[in-house]
């Protein structure tokens, strides 16, 4: 039952967040399209490891800084949303899935691939 919990407090807390850091105002934050791809949180709810996916990123490390500038605003905001013992302490990880996805379709849409009418 405690996993179902913790589960469903994963997928309250990646909600919140996606809404969230669409208002972020620090503009080391709001460098392409954002998606908050997943959310671990310990057992007893002290830390949330967030993975966010950054589309069209231009620095990496700038985008890191601003998150961690913006964790408490969105700890508080988080905290106000939803209504949990402690809040957890966020601690992001970028993911680089978007990208990797968009990459490996660029590379599937530039093979030459004949239809089986042109072989004939």
């Amino acid at each position: 039952m405690a996993n179902n919990r913790i589960a469903r407090t994963n997928d309250d807390i990646q909600r919140v967040l996606s809404e969230l850091l669409r208002s972020v105002k620090d503009p080391r934050v709001q460098q392409g399209m954002l998606s908050v791809t997943r959310v671990e949180t310990t057992g007893d709810l002290r830390y949330a490891k967030v993975w966010i996916s950054a589309y069209g990123l231009k620095d990496e490390k700038d985008f890191k800084r601003g998150l961690k500038s913006a964790a408490g605003w969105l700890r508080r905001e988080l905290a106000s949303s939803l209504s949990l013992r402690y809040t957890p302490e966020l601690i992001f990880e970028l993911d680089h899935s978007i990208e990797y996805g968009a990459h490996i379709n660029s590379l599937i849409n530039e093979l030459d691939i004949r239809s089986e009418d042109d072989t004939q």
